[in-house]
């Protein structure tokens, strides 16, 4: 099968890459050659997919079977989509997200009907608005497209905890280490499901090249879903340490630190369970089979081998310090205030 990945080199992308490769596909990633980590049996094709003349010059005289887009974020994107690969394609797959979906959660188990709505998070209203052009390119175009909505999803090379840098997330592993606390939103006892990218990988695949897949949405996540506190202290104890974790809640958060309100109100404040029969149906026997508690110790045998990827964000440290600081003058403050009532 002959595939094309825009982008492909990414944290979840990157996995679902290798398993492509090796499950036989002919793959392609077009993207501005920027990485190096190509596995081998994929070809690449160097071209910025914003630039469209440069695009339609890479991509003269080919069709694939599948395109994937893993970057496209806005309804402009995927406009240009539709009108590159109509004609040129057996099935488009957009990379949607399940912060999509309706926010303040309407009930704990979380569906591919669930409503999508989102009035937090311009990221999430985003995909939204790509999804609605997308299902009508199919019902008015015959555009065939699948979407599918990833969760939080980590790798050998991030730590998905989340009040943590990701740009530089061995952050809080150094917290940690030193005995610095750490912060939780709420009160840690949000369910959330984790998904290891390599499982993540399994079920994507399988659905590339399905046809009966065409119109569909799907979520991809483990069944495995572990409280905030139990994400914490599990990667504390892959650090070989123990989490010092403080509750702040995640209305306080955001009025000190308002770019997280999309991230946490908008996400990952909420307790949710993800159905995956659906994903099980059409890619039958798929499974995450990597326990958390796993995952993040090889996610931290990989900092820990090269001290070049230990690197600490400190300006968001700093800021994670004065949060706390923030929260517990308030917290004493407002305790005295009280007692002398």
């Amino acid at each position: 099968m002959k595939v094309l990945f825009i982008g492909g080199t990414g944290l979840i992308s990157t996995a679902c890459t290798r398993l492509a490769v090796e499950r036989g596909d002919e793959l392609f990633l077009l993207n501005r050659g920027n990485h190096a980590d190509i596995p081998a049996g994929a070809t690449s094709i160097i071209a910025d997919i914003n630039d469209r003349a440069a695009v339609e010059a890479a991509l003269a005289g080919r069709r694939f079977d599948v395109v994937v887009n893993w970057i496209a974020f806005t309804p402009e994107q995927v406009e240009r989509d539709i009108a590159l690969f109509t004609g040129r394609t057996g099935q488009y797959i957009f990379i949607s997200s399940a912060s999509a979906y309706q926010r303040p959660v309407g009930h704990y188990l979380v569906t591919e009907s669930t409503p999508l709505v989102n009035p937090f998070w311009e990221y999430s209203r985003n995909k939204i608005a790509c999804e609605e052009r997308l299902m009508r390119a199919l019902r008015e175009e015959g555009f065939p497209v699948t979407i599918v909505r990833p969760s939080l999803t980590y790798g050998d090379t991030q730590i998905p905890l989340v009040m943590n840098s990701w740009q530089m997330p061995y952050t809080i592993i150094a917290r940690m280490r030193a005995g610095r606390p750490v912060i939780v939103p709420g009160d840690g006892s949000s369910f959330w499901p984790v998904t290891h990218n390599s499982d993540f990988a399994k079920g994507f695949v399988g659905l590339i090249g399905h046809q009966q897949a065409i119109g569909h949405a799907f979520h991809i996540t483990s069944d495995e879903a572990l409280t905030w506190d139990q994400l914490y202290a599990a990667t504390a104890a892959a650090a070989g340490t123990e989490a010092r974790i403080v509750h702040i809640a995640s209305d306080f958060i955001c009025a000190c630190f308002p770019e997280m309100t999309g991230s946490l109100i908008g996400d990952k404040c909420s307790s949710v369970i993800f159905d995956n029969r659906k994903i099980r149906r059409f890619v039958p026997g798929y499974v995450a089979t990597t326990p958390f508690a796993v995952g993040i110790a090889r996610t931290v045998a990989w900092f820990d081998a090269d001290p070049a990827r230990q690197q600490v964000d400190t300006a968001m440290d700093a800021r994670l310090d004065g949060l706390i600081a923030a929260y517990e003058q308030g917290l004493q403050g407002a305790v005295q205030m009280l007692r002398g009532m």
